[in-house]
């Protein structure tokens, strides 16, 4: 069922939009290349992605800062699979993965379809948790900046998703407020709940099948979103 008043979508980037698991697996695969680590990205990706969403979520939660997840994801990483790999090694490896991870450029499938299609009625903005030196690279690498008319980090805004200051911040910029908005991520607990907290309309990206309570709306495929907006 279309929703009526919504004048302005908020989209989350990590996950929702950009393809982010793709696009790290390549960079993986780049900068073990490029150190010359032979490093089998398969078995490394399996620890390294549970390793990653809970360093995620003590960052979220302000428990580490930005360099203790950058390092700490990796060293666990390669202690987990017995890789031996000096400390300079990951923290150089931790720069480069911001660098070539900008450079990879895949969406999830229907996402210019469905933006070209949002685009007409609303105006779109991105509320992300992501690094502010690597979130703009991504959208201009993948071509889709001009899309939106507000963007909203977790660093500029001081706190990260799902603090209700976030959300608040994004609303202030982009002149909206919550009873026109809506909030559409992957992330329950960041996306789908903080956004709540403020009173936005929200919907799921459930592209993996979260056990959702059936009150949320929610898609699993972009195009989809076209059946609400």
């Amino acid at each position: 069922m279309k929703l009526t008043g919504i004048k302005h979508v908020f989209f989350d980037l990590d996950h929702t939009l950009w393809d982010f698991d793709k696009n790290s697996a390549l960079t993986f695969e780049k900068i073990f290349e490029v150190h010359s680590l032979n490093v089998d990205t398969f078995d490394f990706l399996k620890v390294y992605e549970p390793i990653n969403l809970n360093y995620w979520k003590l960052y979220r939660e302000e428990k580490i800062d930005k360099e203790s997840l950058r390092y700490n994801r990796l060293k666990d990483c390669f202690d987990a699979i017995g890789f031996n790999v000096s400390d300079d090694i990951i923290n150089q490896l931790s720069e480069d993965y911001i660098t070539y991870l900008t450079t990879f450029t895949h969406l999830f499938e229907g996402a210019f379809d469905v933006l070209d299609y949002l685009k007409k009625d609303y105006d779109l903005h991105i509320i992300t948790n992501g690094f502010e030196e690597a979130q703009q690279r991504k959208m201009d690498n993948a071509k889709i900046s001009h899309y939106f008319k507000t963007v909203t980090n977790s660093e500029s805004a001081g706190v990260k998703k799902p603090n209700p200051i976030i959300f608040r911040h994004a609303l202030n910029v982009s002149n909206a407020n919550p009873e026109n908005s809506i909030m559409i991520g992957d992330n329950y607990e960041a996306d789908i709940q903080g956004a709540i907290d403020v009173g936005l309309e929200v919907i799921l990206y459930n592209y993996h099948n979260y056990n959702a309570e059936a009150y949320i709306k929610q898609v699993t495929k972009l195009v989809d979103l076209k059946k609400y907006l």
